[in-house]
């Protein structure tokens, strides 16, 4: 095999490979391996050069690569300062000149890298036009691009080429791009004449599960490919056509149109969303959603969001609609939903950011302003809807919204500083309030409130000082408000009772003062600076037991048992509170004097997986129940049994039961049922069951997911209110997924309204796409 070298930088490719090619002449037949230069390896069966005209043929399995040479290596005398030699000014003793000759000789070897492989069955050259023609399983490979084709011709001069049979195969977004002629008219630019785009890897002679074809199609320096009368193909069968539509074919977010959102419903009648992506920055875009509902009007929407770090990062959505339906004329419309909401104008704002600090600062905002306590209801389905958006904002910062049918919204934005086992946190709330029955008092606003907490050892002692001090200043429309001030000192400590009991106690002591004020028509009677004292005592004995079994269950070599019997006692003082004002839960204490007794009972598993000892939980059982001591609890001292039950036979697989049980007669008070599987392959079942008595509260919450068959999935959720026999919301869902692309449709029950919902995706279509109608 012969062997020619010529040096060339990757975007000069011409004229490196011309002063390969020109360096390479020789008077008569020349073998590859006479000539060696720095940047680029010929490799081929033969290599021939002609003079008239001047003209090099490599043959046979030609490969042309490009080898860059690395800059050297910075020569080191083996011997370096230190941070003493820096501190006493000193200077490093002089350096062997021998050692450091042969340093600078061993660095005289070049070091080399591979940018870019050109591979042919058979490449001809013309010195005198620069031109060089390939022929045969011709390949241009780079570190993430390949250019394939039967057959090539490139002007090495304008760095352009004609190649035929050809495909673009981009490693970003598994891009495919052919056509029966691919011209590269400049740098990454490209024309393809009877071509189409993919953005999945698809087999040899194999349709593609979906693609776009045209006549003509240019891929820009921006990222983008752009196509002439094009269609939409589903294996190779035209189902959509478009004059011109715009692609993303580079790993750069870009401007331009999402696929839209098509919905039909009961109430809405045909929707249609055509959300706009706007590429602002790297670190911000916009979206702009300009939905159409054919029975309420045009409804548009924005989602704002910037990221500058993963605790650098906010996002604002907003959604606003005339809305015809909710026009006092249409008497049909509020028979049949049962809404209450009175006004046209109906909007959502809703938003979250969090920022952390370099010195242990954290800030968190929540934003979530509704126009009438019947929106998030209504509008709950759709890339808009409650649903996704509550969805999207909890994996995005961990945290979603209230409850959709909640109808006061909770708006905060939260400072909190930490250190030494300290914290400070300062908070306001704002309260969006859309009940039905806005009469006084109206909700309460935090402007501002501020907690310091800590726990500090005392000294050498097992003494544990602990406090939380709170400061509220509570404001509200109409109504009492004031201030309140909140300090609460702890101290605990463990109690030596032997080497098998564990113990321990602690004593508090609480001082709460107010400054009550009164707003637009509020009154109050009592004292304008009340104060209430308290004191508390709590301590617990107990001891914990355990145990290995030994067992042969397949992989599982035995399980563990931790029991934990325990006794406590807990002492609140009795105080009169009724001249205190009722903001929140720290104003009405509840006295105590009870004790209570009860078993912790854990369980985990040992297994030996090849070789290596793993240990899982597998289940829980806790009981425990309290006596009253209390005077006035004489006649029925004892409280519910309270029993917890977990339980994880797999991995993926568990169980949550809980209940209250009276033991005067009135049977399970309260109790619920929660349990949670997933396989491998993505199939889930969730399954909440809830009772409670005291509440009102009987409801049965089901969701789950299932491959049917390689490519088409099921899925189903529902809401249904026992107590109310009615459901409250469900949703079903059919999905066609084959490689590279799917289509739901998605069913969504209320009260009063049935939406139907079509929703279509391009697999790695992550940046917008551009349509053209």
């Amino acid at each position: 095999m012969t062997k020619l070298f010529t040096p060339s930088p990757y975007q000069k490719f011409s004229l490196c490979l011309a002063s390969l090619l020109a360096l390479a002449v020789a008077p008569d037949s020349l073998r590859a391996d006479t000539v060696n230069t720095e940047e680029w390896q010929i490799e081929a069966d033969k290599v021939t050069r002609f003079e008239h005209p001047k003209s090099i043929i490599a043959e046979g399995h030609v490969v042309l690569t490009k080898m860059r040479k690395l800059p050297p290596k910075p020569a080191t005398s083996g011997q370096g300062t230190t941070e003493w030699t820096t501190l006493l000014e000193e200077s490093p003793a002089e350096v062997s000149k021998k050692v450091v000759t042969q340093e600078i000789a061993q660095e005289t070897t070049p070091r080399y890298v591979t940018e870019m492989t050109i591979q042919a069955d058979w490449i001809a050259y013309d010195v005198e036009q620069n031109h060089i023609k390939a022929k045969g399983n011709v390949a241009v490979k780079s570190n993430t691009d390949q250019l394939l084709a039967n057959e090539g011709v490139v002007d090495l001069t304008h760095e352009t080429g004609t190649f035929k049979e050809a495909t673009i195969l981009r490693d970003t977004l598994d891009l495919h791009l052919e056509g029966k002629t691919i011209k590269k008219t400049g740098f990454n630019t490209y024309q393809i004449e009877d071509g189409w785009v993919v953005t999945c890897k698809v087999e040899k002679d194999v349709a593609p599960p979906w693609s776009f074809a045209s006549k003509d199609t240019k891929i820009t320096q921006g990222g983008y490919a752009v196509l002439k009368h094009a269609t939409f193909r589903i294996k190779d069968v035209p189902v959509l056509y478009t004059p011109w539509i715009m692609l993303p074919v580079g790993n750069q977010r870009h401007t331009g149109l999402l696929f839209p959102e098509i919905s039909n419903s009961d109430q809405n009648g045909f929707g249609l969303n055509l959300p706009l992506f706007v590429n602002i920055s790297d670190s911000t875009d916009i979206t702009l959603y300009p939905e159409y509902l054919a029975n309420r009007g045009f409804m548009p929407g924005f989602e704002y969001r910037y990221i500058l770090g993963s605790q650098k990062k906010g996002t604002i959505m907003a959604s606003y609609l005339h809305d015809d339906l909710s026009d006092p004329s249409e008497t049909d419309y509020w028979e049949d939903t049962g809404y209450t909401h009175t006004n046209q104008d109906r909007y959502w704002v809703r938003g979250k950011a969090d920022h952390d600090f370099d010195n242990d600062v954290v800030t968190r905002v929540d934003l979530d302003i509704v126009s009438d306590r019947d929106y998030l209801t209504e509008f709950n389905a759709g890339i808009t809807g409650f649903t996704q958006s509550n969805d999207r904002f909890f994996d995005m910062y961990g945290r979603g919204f209230q409850n959709k049918t909640d109808d006061q919204r909770k708006n905060s934005m939260k400072l909190l500083k930490s250190w030494n086992g300290m914290s400070l946190e300062g908070n306001l709330l704002a309260i969006n309030d859309v009940r039905t029955d806005t009469t006084s008092p109206t909700p309460l606003w935090k402007l501002p409130s501020l907690d310091f907490t800590g726990s500090q050892s005392m000294g050498e002692t097992t003494l544990t000082f602990d406090w939380d001090t709170n400061y509220v200043n509570y404001y509200r429309e109409d109504g009492v408000g004031g201030h309140r001030f909140d300090i609460y000192p702890r101290l605990s400590m463990p109690i030596p009772l032997g080497p098998y009991l564990e113990s321990r106690a602690d004593a508090g002591l609480r001082d709460t003062f107010y400054k009550v004020e009164t707003y637009g028509d509020g009154t109050w009677s009592q004292s304008d600076t009340p104060n209430r004292f308290l004191g508390d005592f709590h301590t617990e004995v107990g001891t914990t037991l355990l145990r290995n079994f030994d067992t042969a269950m397949g992989e599982t070599t035995g399980i563990g048992h931790n029991f934990r019997p325990f006794v406590a006692y807990d002492y609140l003082s009795e105080t009169d509170q009724e001249d205190l004002p009722d903001f929140d839960s720290v104003d009405r204490i509840e006295d105590t004097n009870a004790i209570t007794y009860g078993m912790d009972n854990f369980f985990n598993l040992f297994a030996n997986r090849e070789g290596n000892e793993t240990e899982r939980d597998y289940g829980y059982l806790k009981i425990q129940q309290s006596y009253d001591l209390r005077s006035a609890s004489s006649d029925r001292p004892l409280t519910p049994v309270n029993i917890k039950l977990g339980w994880t036979p797999l991995t993926n697989f568990n169980v949550i039961y809980k209940t209250d049980i009276d033991v005067y007669g009135e049977g399970v008070t309260f109790y619920g049922l929660e349990s949670y599987y997933i396989n491998s392959r993505g199939d889930y079942l969730n399954f909440d069951y809830r009772y409670n008595r005291e509440d009102t509260i009987h409801q049965l919450n089901v969701s789950a997911r299932a491959q049917l068959l390689d490519t088409i999935f099921a899925k189903y959720a529902i809401e249904h209110s026992l107590s109310e026999s009615r459901v409250i919301e469900q949703n079903i869902s059919l999905l066609y997924q084959p490689a590279c692309w799917s289509v739901e449709l998605r069913s969504q029950y209320t009260p009063g309204d049935h939406n139907l919902m079509l929703i279509f995706n391009l697999a790695n279509i992550g940046s917008p796409l551009g349509l053209g109608l």
